[in-house]
């Protein structure tokens, strides 16, 4: 089995930040695994925010809205992928989902989602 455990989402005002963290138990896919963070808005479709891409999961791929305000970044040791999310504004609200891309097998693992709420 594999498990995706999301944290650090919340209720913040505008302008403020969060740090959510994904950390990957069960069967060890983390190293093979391109980790990512997608969303979903209400009445929205999920969308990509931040992934690491590419064959060998050296590139980071961040969606427009989150260049220049949104950090991707992974911790092998901790099998953990973290999204620091800064400026951030009321359209951020969403529920947001880490997700494990294991790309040689077409298989996708999700977390379960953590609501993100930016609000004055």
């Amino acid at each position: 089995q594999v498990e995706l455990v999301e944290s650090g989402g919340g209720l913040v005002h505008p302008g403020g930040s969060l740090r959510l963290s994904c950390t990957v138990s069960g069967r060890d896919i983390f190293s093979d695994a391109n980790m990512g963070w997608y969303r979903e808005a209400p009445r929205k479709p999920r969308e990509m925010v931040a992934r690491f891409a590419g064959g060998l999961g050296d590139r980071i791929d961040y969606a427009d809205s989150a260049k220049g305000r949104f950090t991707l970044s992974s911790d092998k040791e901790k099998k953990a992928v973290y999204l620091q999310m800064n400026s951030l504004q009321p359209e951020d609200t969403a529920v947001y989902y880490c997700n494990a891309d294991l790309r040689q097998s077409y298989t996708r693992y999700w977390g379960q989602g953590i609501q993100v709420t930016v609000s004055s």
